[in-house]
């Protein structure tokens, strides 16, 4: 089954930033579609207005799956509604052919004075689907969610967790679609629910044409057969390659730089090397690569002895690798008043493809009151041909014995 779904044919959406000025427009649009102009005058932009999505343009089959990834603001929640029909293109045509699933928002129109139980049946209601097929799977569907000993009570006690995952399990369940719309439903409780609904997902998409919109790279590689990435609303790569696609999703992720601590040190520059070349900033570093890092820092005149930390940030700031610098004893290196260059093994490369950054911290070894700390030094890139779970990737060779 290779029957196209999805054509998008220059797509365009425009917004405007102003309120009082958007409702005058699109009064002026509704006359003018009303006197028959269609969509007259709406290709160019008028004052105080941007696109959201601009000449967007693909084709989807059955059996493949499109991940859209981008920033927030990139246009890709704005593509996915216009798509399910939530809003119109200002430009271009859009077909879809197909009963047509959706999973966005889940749980957003659950009743809270009603039971899981009552909610799985007006839900599925909402979805066209007739309280005989629901009778039929409904202990399926409670199940799937794992929520069986609550599922006569009203949703408004539910945790924001459970309601999720009851929603996708309605969706998942009953749903049979030829054309599936995914906006960051995959994280909707811990790791083992997850892989679940990945499961599910995949049964559904060996028939369907799937549209996922993530920011989870790791669910975009495992997932995806095209991957397009937009910018500003438009598509800045259309790839079969999700490797190549999540490289340059983390490139236009931004690190600042940001200075903070109490001034009576400095941190000067950091360098990385693999063996004795340097590394420029912005070419991809293959992971498992070994390099080091050249910090250069200054400790103030009336500063005790500091030591020094170096931290390894993920795109989100978040730390996954410390290194503490020491002396050859295994100590912490306390550095006198002067000016230092400390060169540092870092070791292989052990992470996932991504975007990250460092941060060097100088600080009292008693107190830990920080002279100096500076984010976002050095951002560098990390590519594979593989994408995996979790940011720490260490290969094991294995020894097999059948």
């Amino acid at each position: 089954m290779t029957d196209t779904l999805v054509q998008v044919e220059n797509v365009s959406k425009k917004f405007c930033r102003g309120l009082r000025r958007s409702l005058w427009y699109g009064m002026r649009d509704l006359s003018s579609e009303l006197a028959g102009s269609g969509n007259a005058g709406h290709a160019a932009l008028r004052p105080d207005e941007f696109w959201a999505v601009k000449d967007v343009g693909f084709a989807l089959r059955r059996g493949e799956c499109l991940g859209l990834i981008g920033h927030n603001g990139a246009g890709k929640t704005t593509l996915l509604r216009m798509l399910n029909g939530l809003i119109r293109p200002d430009c271009g045509r859009i077909e879809v052919r197909g009963r047509v699933g959706a999973l966005i928002a889940l749980g957003a129109g659950f009743s809270p004075v009603l039971t899981g139980r009552e909610n799985i049946y007006v839900n599925a209601a909402v979805m066209g689907l007739g309280r005989r097929k629901v009778d039929a799977r409904i202990d399926e569907i409670i199940e799937f969610a794992e929520i069986g000993e609550f599922i006569d009570m009203p949703v408004q006690n539910y945790s924001s967790g459970m309601s999720v995952r009851l929603g996708f399990s309605v969706a998942a369940v009953l749903i049979e679609p030829d054309v599936l719309f995914l906006d960051e439903v995959l994280s909707v409780g811990d790791i083992g629910f997850t892989v679940k609904c990945l499961n599910r997902l995949r049964q559904l998409a060996q028939r369907s044409a799937v549209i996922l919109v993530s920011h989870n790279m790791q669910h975009v590689s495992s997932f995806c057969t095209r991957v397009m990435v937009l910018e500003k609303g438009a598509i800045t790569l259309d790839t079969e390659d999700a490797a190549l696609a999540i490289d340059r999703y983390f490139d236009l992720v931004r690190h600042e730089r940001q200075v903070s601590g109490t001034g009576a040190a400095q941190v000067l520059d950091l360098t990385l090397q693999a063996g004795a070349a340097p590394l420029a900033g912005t070419a991809p570093i293959p992971r498992g690569t070994p390099v080091g890092a050249s910090l250069e820092l200054e400790v103030g005149a009336g500063c005790p002895a500091a030591e020094v930390l170096l931290y390894i940030h993920d795109e989100a700031m978040a730390p996954l690798v410390c290194f503490p610098v020491q002396d050859a004893a295994g100590r912490s290196l306390l550095l006198p008043p002067g000016r230092h260059r400390l060169d540092i093994p870092l070791g292989p490369l052990e992470l996932n493809s991504g975007k990250y950054s460092f941060v060097a911290v100088v600080r009292d070894p008693d107190t830990h009151t920080a002279f100096a700390r500076v984010q976002g030094l050095h951002p560098f890139r990390v590519f594979s041909d593989a994408t995996y779970w979790g940011r720490i990737v260490r290969p094991a060779p294995t020894t097999h014995e059948p």
